[in-house]
């Protein structure tokens, strides 16, 4: 489908079978959103079966500038006023397990944010380097006599999955269910991971509920036993001279074990994907790996977009791009589209490791949300492209991706590899 054949009026971002259509299609109609004299108005999805009412619609933000302007600009695009991974507004419930600090505003966000941004610094990851290189040795060397496989499963995925659970103080014997609870939260309408359409809520509710019985074990045991994990710094923290709730603290830990291992898992199978479709910029990148390999992740993150969109609300009037919104209004902050804005990134769909500058959004925009884990994302991603340049110089992938049913997640389910 070329640009020029689609008409915005015939887009519908809330239809599933949308975010099914392949990689070019999709961009395409984001670069035929872009050139709009204002923001698309799409009609919400039905969101019943999971006892959420359909609001009144919301608007798409997909330039570059405009989801900076409203990243930046907390007050007015608030976080603490519905669902930040959809449209819809969810039942209760919903918020008792998913109502952490990425669906809050400062000052709570701030004074909560700072809890856990000590495990996150420069220096802690830094301190964990040594830790993340071992591990992705370990599993490289785990795959080698097998030759290929599935490159999310058997290699993407285990790095962040573990480094997330060691930083939490996880066992490593609950890795595989943590992976697999976080796979059902964030990819509950495939029916891989819920075949039952009918069952995506009590699915969703049950895995958060799982995940938060994890967590409260772990508590009960830190509050006896203090531990150097982020684990124990929660349950000793405070926030206005209070203690973190069960509720709250199973929020922050349903936040940090789903973000920490999907995203980064998916800008490494993304990246392996980018590095076998451009062979020249992978041999430019191996030449001279720790030269280019700060551009290089960057670009990964730019291309891969791993979350696609984030929900904010409207709290008075406001006019972006010529558009006048108000109290109430809903806005959809598209990454995917603003990661390739022409107005920002020259030829955006070419994957350049030597791209420079990068403002790209793939962590977001900077503001209070900004990623608190990027700095560990982008060593992690860095780390196990150094050990696969170095113990697997010819990995490359063999199919197209398997990718996950998911408007909220760019995700790869599978991507077969060989070496």
């Amino acid at each position: 489908m070329r640009t020029g054949t689609i008409r915005p009026e015939d887009l519908d971002l809330s239809d599933l079978e949308f975010w099914a259509r392949p990689l070019s299609e999709r961009n395409a109609a984001f670069t035929a959103l872009r050139s709009l004299d204002r923001p698309a108005f799409f009609a919400e999805p039905d969101m019943s079966f999971i006892g959420a009412e359909s609001g009144p619609g919301y608007y798409a933000l997909v330039r570059h500038a405009d989801v900076v302007e409203a990243s930046r600009t907390p007050q007015v695009f608030c976080s603490s006023r519905g669902n930040i991974a959809g449209t819809f507004d969810p039942p209760p419930e919903f918020l008792e397990y998913f109502g952490s600090m990425i669906n809050m505003d400062d000052p709570r966000h701030a004074r909560l944010r700072r809890i856990v941004s000590r495990a996150f610094t420069h220096r802690m990851i830094a301190k964990i380097e040594d830790d993340i290189g071992r591990a992705a040795v370990r599993i490289i060397e785990d795959v080698r006599p097998a030759g290929g496989g599935d490159f999310v499963t058997e290699v993407a995925a285990r790095l962040p999955l573990k480094i997330i659970c060691d930083l939490m103080g996880i066992p490593e014997e609950h890795y595989q269910r943590v992976f697999d609870l976080s796979n059902t939260v964030i990819g509950a309408f495939d029916p891989e991971y819920v075949p039952d359409f009918a069952e995506v809520a009590a699915a969703i509710l049950a895995a958060a509920e799982e995940l938060r019985g994890m967590v409260r074990d772990l508590a009960a045991e830190r509050i006896e036993r203090p531990a150097d994990d982020l684990t124990t710094a929660l349950v000793h923290g405070n926030v206005d001279g209070e203690s973190l709730t069960d509720q709250e603290l199973g929020s922050f830990f349903i936040l940090l074990v789903v973000a920490g291992n999907e995203t980064t898992r998916n800008a490494i199978a993304h990246g392996l994907k980018l590095l076998t479709l451009n062979p020249g910029q992978r041999d430019r990148w191996k030449s001279d790996f720790d030269r280019y390999a700060p551009t290089a992740v960057e670009e990964i993150v730019r291309l891969a977009s791993p979350v696609t969109f984030m929900r904010r609300t409207v709290t008075r009037d406001y006019e972006l791009n010529g558009q006048r919104f108000k109290d109430g209004d809903k806005v959809l902050m598209y990454y995917c589209s603003a990661n390739r804005d022409e107005a920002v990134f020259p030829d955006p769909d070419a994957f350049d490791i030597t791209r420079d500058p990068n403002p790209h959004l793939g962590f977001g925009a900077a503001g209070p949300h900004f990623c608190l884990g990027a700095h560990l994302a982008r060593q992690e991603i860095t780390v196990m492209f150094r050990e696969l340049f170095r113990r697997l110089p010819d990995v490359r992938s063999t199919a197209p991706p398997e990718r996950l049913y998911s408007s909220f997640i760019n995700g790869i389910k599978h991507l077969p590899y060989e070496f």
